[in-house]
């Protein structure tokens, strides 16, 4: 009997009624788009991460997009991030113009690795032919980045520093959420992602006013905002006067409504994970290459549960044949893949990245996995002798 590797619907049928009455809300009040409900979820969301003002997008890489658009990133500019993760975080820095360098990862947590990113930032510094600018940390797996050493690292150097926290929303490290460090916090609504709606959706969470109404800004046609009105009038909708190019990045207001009745829940969900993380690292210890490690003071939302075998690619199918799924994050580094393979990288390469891209597989992870299916995926691992 096949299992789910994310059982979204176990939690729906805890909360049904309430995201029913939900979406009925909004169906009933017919504001569809931008409606009173989005509000509510920015602050309720903002209050949650530890941030003055919260954000809402369209999905999770507009919310990476946008901070850059506000500071004004463009070409000539180089934007340091990691290879190991997502399409979407090298994805937005040519979007604006600018160019990503890759930086290689730490071995034991998969996140960015500071002294590789020092390395990198002076060897672009060294070549003279771009201009450092950002950093995107992301929060890879659920459990947050060496803030304290970026950080130190960023504000050395006089960059901007965003938390990619698309899989880590509500991680902490002691006791901070990445915003305390970070000049802003980006995440998704993926359905799959720990706080996910029914569709697309994000967030970009900051303490700045001014950087969000210019990214209020930019997610609505460049329409005008506070700022642009001061000392003038106009009496019409101020998405009729637009003062800047932006886009279209708007959560729907039913969304919103279904990401409040989630992030209700959402800290008690955070502990449920933090059992079957428990779980799979007393089950498996000694049976497999490694179990993961969370950075030291580091609380991880678990958005998946990673370990790493010598023959990932034989483990996998063994675990197919026994109804159990896995997945594969990720299989080959963004500086790797040929729209990415001529943007610079940090020096020495990246042979961290590369290694574990040929270990990693993801186990079936949510907050309602019983002890009895997670028993089957232990003993079905100690099972395989390839």
């Amino acid at each position: 009997m096949s299992m789910p590797f994310i059982d979204l619907a176990a939690q729906q049928r805890r909360i049904r009624r309430q995201i029913d009455a939900a979406i009925a809300g909004v169906l009933d009040s017919g504001a569809y788009v931008m409606g009173p409900q989005v509000r509510e979820f920015e602050a309720k969301l903002a209050a949650f991460g530890q941030a003055r003002l919260a954000l809402s997008c369209a999905n999770g890489t507009d919310a990476i997009a946008l901070p850059l658009m506000a500071w004004g990133i463009g070409p000539g500019d180089a934007v340091f991030c990691p290879s190991f993760t997502f399409a979407a975080t090298p994805e937005v820095v040519p979007w604006v113009g600018a160019t990503p360098v890759f930086v290689d990862v730490l071995a034991d947590t998969f996140n960015l690795d500071p002294a590789k990113l020092e390395a990198a930032i002076a060897d672009v510094k060294a070549r003279g032919e771009l201009a450092p600018k950002v950093v995107i940390a992301v929060d890879l797996f659920g459990q947050p980045a060496d803030y304290p050493a970026i950080k130190a690292i960023c504000d050395r150097e006089g960059l901007k520093l965003i938390s990619d926290s698309a899989q880590g929303f509500g991680c902490t490290l002691n006791g901070h959420h990445p915003l305390h460090w970070a000049d802003v916090a980006t995440t998704s609504f993926f359905p799959a992602k720990p706080l996910g709606c029914y569709g697309d959706g994000g967030a970009v969470l900051t303490n700045d006013q001014e950087l969000w109404d210019l990214m209020d800004s930019f997610r609505v046609h460049g329409k005008a905002v506070a700022p642009d009105l001061v000392g003038r009038t106009f009496d019409h909708d101020t998405k009729y006067l637009n003062t800047r190019i932006g886009m279209n990045s708007r959560l729907d207001t039913i969304q919103a409504a279904i990401l409040i009745e989630k992030l209700a829940i959402f800290q008690e969900e955070i502990d449920l994970r933090q059992v079957v993380a428990n779980r799979y690292a007393e089950g498996l210890e000694g049976a497999v290459l490694a179990t993961p490690r969370v950075i030291d003071g580091g609380v991880s939302v678990w958005a998946q549960y990673v370990i790493e075998h010598a023959n990932r690619d034989g483990l996998a199918a063994h675990l197919k044949t026994q109804g159990i799924p896995t997945a594969v994050y990720y299989p080959v580094p963004m500086h790797i893949q040929a729209p990415y393979a001529g943007f610079p990288r940090g020096a020495g390469g990246l042979p961290v990245t590369e290694a574990k891209a040929e270990t990693v597989l993801a186990l079936p992870m949510h907050p309602y996995l019983d002890k009895v299916d997670q028993q089957r995926v232990i003993e079905a691992i100690l099972a395989f002798n390839g």
